[in-house]
């Protein structure tokens, strides 16, 4: 036990014979950060954007119907597009948007849109004959 102290004791000496000495005047800084060159982008700004883009689909197979045109002068957008519904009727909605009266739409209900019937062959009937069991 005598042998762990004295072990001890130098471990303690010698560690701290082994430390700096901070001395009041001494101030501590972080290090200064280096700034990463962040690029200039020059992008152009077009103050008078215009477009026009319209689309029709008529697809007879899977009896999809809808079609979509807008324009855009500046900052006024005016456009309608239309689609039929689940219940067959066509609905249309003609709207424009402008900074001075935002978004205003109107919505129509147009004419029931009959669906063609594609004539479907009748499956032919299968004719069974009699079973006759005979037990003996």
């Amino acid at each position: 036990m005598a042998a762990l102290k004295i072990v001890l004791v130098t471990v303690c000496v010698i560690g701290v014979s082994q430390a700096g000495v901070l001395l009041p005047g001494a101030r501590l800084a972080a290090a200064p950060l280096a700034a990463a060159a962040v690029p200039v982008i020059n992008t152009s700004y077009d103050p008078l954007p215009q477009y026009t883009y319209a689309y029709n689909v008529q697809d007879a197979l899977t009896g999809d119907h809808k079609s979509q045109q807008e324009t855009r002068d500046g900052d006024v957008v005016k456009g309608s597009y239309s689609l039929v519904e689940p219940d067959g009727t066509v609905r249309t909605v003609i709207y424009t948007a402008d900074p001075i009266n935002g978004f205003n739409a109107i919505v129509q209900r147009g004419p029931l849109v009959h669906k063609a019937v594609v004539p479907v062959a009748a499956a032919p009937a299968a004719v069974v004959a009699p079973v006759t069991r005979v037990f003996g």
